[in-house]
């Protein structure tokens, strides 16, 4: 098992940053490809970035490219999702997950987080 619990979440004017933040616990991190999904109200759960527990690769869905960086730091448990830019699009809850292979589908995810609000004002 492993347990992921997300922080960073708030309110943010359009055009600010957030840095989100899950730690996780359980087996062996450094050993899972990790990602970030969000959901917005009244919409499905749409990927919005991974990193690989190998060589660190990571994708981002066309939304958040050159604007969000995921990473990860293996010593402290810990997957990172820096937010540039805001838009208000980008309101949504927040979910961290942990897997057996990077990708967008979230069925290769096997854990999650409960999720960090994000909300962008105008």
């Amino acid at each position: 098992q492993v347990q992921l619990v997300e922080s960073g979440g708030g309110l943010v004017q359009a055009g600010g940053s957030l840095r989100l933040s899950c730690a996780a616990s359980g087996r062996t991190f450094s050993n899972y490809a990790m990602a970030w999904f969000r959901q917005a109200p009244g919409k499905e759960r749409e990927f919005v970035a991974t990193i690989s527990w190998r060589d660190r690769r990571t994708y981002y869905a066309d939304s958040v490219k050159g604007r969000f960086t995921i990473s990860r730091d293996n010593a402290k448990n810990t997957v990172y999702l820096q937010m540039n830019s805001l838009k208000p699009e980008d309101t949504a809850v927040y979910y961290c997950a942990a897997g057996r292979d990077a990708g967008r589908s979230w069925s290769l995810y096997d854990y999650w987080g409960q999720g960090t609000q994000v909300t962008v004002s105008l």
